[in-house]
């Protein structure tokens, strides 16, 4: 029987987040300390721990079928790899940061200085669409003290909090573009294993739907049911039962979160009553 092998983080917050939605998705995986593979014991998926650089060349050759990778790297080492779906965990975006007492109006002010950064292609690809030239830097690691230390004028390096930019001193002056972890596939995967990435592709896009969406009851007048009906951004009709309470019922649906703080007060002044938000494990569709 085929195997389907997705390559995930080695270590790290990519790495956690991973597993989670792996798990999320009813995939057992034995994975002790320090194991570079495991095999999951119910469903057709081997994991490998790579190297995150080392994920998108892994992809290109052939050596994994899938992989849950962060959006940045593969515009920085994989341009042509496919991405089957986006997966709303890790966002961070990759910036441009300058000393806070950079006097910065526009790219231009860059131009001619020296830019340290883990994203060399990344960077050249931004600087020579603003027709900016810049002395590029590379390294590995602790990106945001070159400036301090005399080695680069200026950085290009992931943001997710700005923490680290605001110890360092630096401050975001341009947003290259935004990332998140998503599902990437090997150029090289096989027709059967396509087959059992379908089917984890169905059960992942399952458990993102639940994690957007919450359950929601309330207590309506049945004089109020069709103005309630009007008022909640529901994918279907909500489900109406009778209370013991002669004239109202009990409204059953289900809601994207971020938009019932949107609704709740129009609910409220409708009429709705004993509201109660429960969080949904799986939603298929």
């Amino acid at each position: 029987m085929s195997t389907l092998k997705i390559a995930i983080q080695k270590s790290g917050r990519l790495n956690e987040d991973s597993i989670q939605i792996l798990k999320d998705c009813g995939i057992s995986i034995n994975n002790g300390n320090d194991q570079l593979k495991a095999t999951a014991s119910n469903f057709p998926l081997e994991v490998l721990y790579l190297r995150n650089s080392d994920i998108p060349q892994y992809l290109i050759d052939g050596v994994v079928d899938a992989a849950i990778v962060g959006d940045n790297l593969l515009v920085e080492k994989g341009k042509n790899i496919q991405v089957a779906e986006k997966l709303g965990f890790s966002k961070c975006k990759v910036s441009v940061a300058v000393p806070k007492n950079f006097n910065y109006n526009s790219v231009k002010d860059l131009d001619g200085l020296r830019i340290a950064t883990s994203y060399p292609n990344t960077v050249l690809d931004f600087f020579n669409s603003k027709n900016v030239n810049v002395d590029l830097h590379q390294i590995s690691g602790s990106v945001e003290i070159a400036p301090n230390i005399g080695l680069a004028d200026a950085i290009v390096d992931i943001v997710s909090s700005g923490s680290t930019l605001f110890k360092n001193n630096l401050k975001e002056v341009e947003v290259i573009f935004k990332s998140e972890a998503v599902l990437a596939v090997s150029p090289k995967m096989t027709p059967e294993n396509k087959v059992i990435l379908d089917k984890l592709q169905f059960r992942i896009q399952s458990v993102l739907r639940a994690r957007k969406s919450k359950y929601i009851l309330m207590n309506v007048p049945n004089d109020k049911i069709q103005l309630i009906n009007t008022i909640l951004p529901v994918l279907k009709s909500p489900t109406v039962m009778p209370l013991a309470q002669e004239g109202w019922s009990s409204v059953h649906t289900v809601i994207e979160e971020d938009r019932f703080w949107e609704v709740i007060d129009e609910l409220k002044a409708a009429g709705a009553e004993g509201i109660l938000v429960c969080p949904i494990e799986k939603m298929v569709l």
